[in-house]
């Protein structure tokens, strides 16, 4: 039976990190400060902020939300964009996607600044990633999966990993991380054919497809460690990750929960980005 990875200790973990880091930064004056916009209601999005907001303050940083009505202007939301990238007392934003239809993402991503782009939306940040550049911010999910494996001492140099997902949100950039690291990626999707005999060779599996239960026990190689990245929901209703938890977790040595893994640490990685923003921005190092 695998080891349960636990992505609500490797948060905790992390926030008493980074607790002294602000109780540090506090006694300097100085107190880091987060944005998050969003246009519209969509639930998910909702349900992200207010994960976020508590997560963020509870450990010591100012947050603040912009909700804008779904049928905001494109001239609006950027002049809020160019508002927060001036603002002293804002050193993070982070703009929840998707947009609505008649905003466009292209327009939003080069407005935002890149030194307060936490959430790695801004071109630079993305090259960055690419590059191997430490200065920039990497998008926080696939960070959160890197913490979960640094918590648990789990290396990725010279092992087969492969990574089932290539959105510029998770996918490729985790792949360009693990790259960094000298993993040997392969990247796969809905689209590769025999799937099962690609993901099968990876000693290390991550899913993020974004399709419930994809991931069976035919398609991961005994004492494999598998990543589950997915947020779904089956057909009862009950949220589930891309893999098939019960068949697959009797066959791998570690796997990450859905909920309790990845998702877990998402918010806690993005308030350690607002701190190494501010950091970066006032040249304290």
């Amino acid at each position: 039976m695998a080891k349960i990875l636990d992505g609500k200790e490797v948060a905790a973990a992390l926030k008493d990190e980074l607790v002294a880091e602000v109780d540090r930064l506090r006694k300097q004056g100085i107190t880091p400060g987060l944005c998050l916009v969003m246009a519209g209601s969509r639930p998910d999005s909702q349900s992200y902020i207010n994960s976020a907001v508590k997560r963020c303050s509870s450990i010591g940083i100012d947050c603040r939300v912009k909700k804008l009505p779904e049928d905001v202007t494109q001239g609006d939301f950027l002049k809020i964009i160019d508002d927060l990238n001036t603002d002293p007392k804002i050193n993070g934003i982070m703009v929840m996607r998707p947009l609505p239809q008649y905003i466009s993402e292209n327009t939003i991503k080069y407005k935002i600044s890149p030194e307060k782009d936490v959430d790695c939306l801004n071109p630079i940040n993305v090259s960055k990633v690419i590059s191997g550049d430490d200065d920039g911010f990497a998008p926080c999910t696939p960070a959160a999966v890197i913490e979960i494996l640094d918590y648990y001492g789990i290396k990725v140099e010279g092992k087969r990993t492969v990574v089932i997902g290539r959105s510029m949100v998770v996918g490729r950039p985790l792949a360009m991380m693990l790259l960094a690291r000298n993993a040997t990626v392969t990247i796969c999707h809905t689209r590769t054919r025999n799937l099962a005999e690609e993901t099968k060779k990876g000693e290390i599996l991550i899913a993020a497809a974004g399709k419930a239960k994809m991931v069976t026990k035919d398609m991961v190689s005994n004492g494999a460690v598998v990543i589950d990245v997915g947020i779904n929901f089956d057909e009862s209703g009950k949220m589930c990750g891309d893999v098939d938890f019960d068949s697959v977790c009797p066959i791998a040595s570690s796997i990450t929960p859905v909920p309790g893994g990845v998702g877990a640490v998402t918010s806690t990685v993005l308030a350690k980005h607002v701190i190494e923003a501010l950091k970066l921005q006032k040249g304290i190092y």
